[in-house]
């Protein structure tokens, strides 16, 4: 989440006239995430979240986020739920930016997950592999291995600024996983970008997830991989084993991996640090001059590609037979 595209109060208010969700009384700027614009408001019905859509998302493939959500709800996950307006349809337009406005979640992210948040995180993941089964729209992956060298080549020549030797570093990645990318591992839906800040808690107990605008149609082994990357590093680089075997063996509570996927999770692992650590970088190389935005360090996945380098095995990252 982000702002790049600032909205006036005027337009603000003509946009909400389009919907039953009370008097506005408040709204403000949240400034976490890179990828949209998002507004927090408040009105005499209740909290909601505005976004407008920005980058990388495209707007063809909005009804697909805004159905999964729907359908994910409607099978128990917790997760925002699309508002239509009063004409029936969730898809607005706000300061030339589609948008759309989603119930609030209850509950907070963590900084520091422990082991008992990757245990319930690994557990929340595969219960939304599950109810996304029999979801009936498909969406390609835009951001898997073959767009991974156009990332690169819009990065330029800047990566060595960032870090000296970045360049060679991502060649040699590259390389190895055109060779060795899985193919025709168990698929469906997932979320594709599950970091702590997307996932809530209240007390110990996950709350919800949110953020469904990376979600497509991809290996679930894959999901999990980003997860690992995401919730069991320190930002050294540091990976914790006892937070790897917490999210794998929450995960395998509700859905067991087949032996083609244990086998993957090493390339996975590496595959999927390659990509955060590339978008972040051109996100860091090209942050749009006034925007209210936090771009996200990519030279933490930098590190923790040191530790997937060397990685032989699922058991590197917590799996236990």
């Amino acid at each position: 989440m982000a702002v790049y595209t600032e909205v006036s109060d005027e337009a603000l208010t003509a946009f909400l006239a389009q919907y039953e969700i009370g008097t506005l009384l408040s709204y403000k700027g949240i400034a976490e995430g890179v990828e949209n614009t998002n507004f927090f408001l408040h009105t005499t019905a209740g909290s909601y979240i505005l976004t407008l859509y920005e980058k990388r998302v495209n707007a063809g493939d909005l009804p697909f986020f805004l159905n999964l959500m729907q359908h994910l709800a409607a099978r128990g996950l917790a997760c925002p739920q699309p508002i239509a307006k009063r004409d029936g349809v969730a898809l607005g337009e706000l300061c030339g930016r589609p948008a759309v406005i989603v119930t609030f979640l209850d509950g907070v992210s963590v900084k520091r997950p422990t082991v008992d948040h990757c245990r319930a995180l690994g557990v929340a993941l595969a219960g939304l592999h599950r109810a996304g089964s029999d979801f009936g729209m498909t969406r390609a992956n835009n951001l898997s291995v073959e767009s991974w060298e156009p990332l690169f080549e819009a990065a330029g020549p800047a990566a060595d600024t960032v870090s000296e030797g970045l360049t060679e570093r991502v060649r040699g990645d590259l390389a190895v996983l055109r060779a060795v990318w899985p193919r025709g591992l168990p698929s469906g839906v997932i979320h594709a970008d599950l970091f702590t800040d997307n996932v809530f808690f209240i007390g110990d107990d996950l709350s919800g997830l949110i953020d469904f605008y990376f979600a497509c149609t991809d290996a679930f082994a894959y999901d999990l991989a980003i997860c690992l990357n995401a919730w069991c590093f320190e930002p050294d680089g540091r990976f914790f084993p006892d937070k790897g075997e917490a999210m794998i063996a929450g995960y395998q509570s509700v859905r067991r991996l087949q032996d083609d996927e244990v086998a993957a999770l090493p390339i996975l692992c590496r595959g999927a640090a390659l990509r955060f650590m590339l978008t972040r970088l051109v996100d860091w190389l090209n942050v749009p001059p006034g925007a209210l935005v936090q771009p996200k360090d990519p030279l933490e996945y930098d590190r923790r590609l040191v530790f997937h380098r060397a990685a032989a095995h699922a058991r590197d990252y917590g799996w236990r037979e």
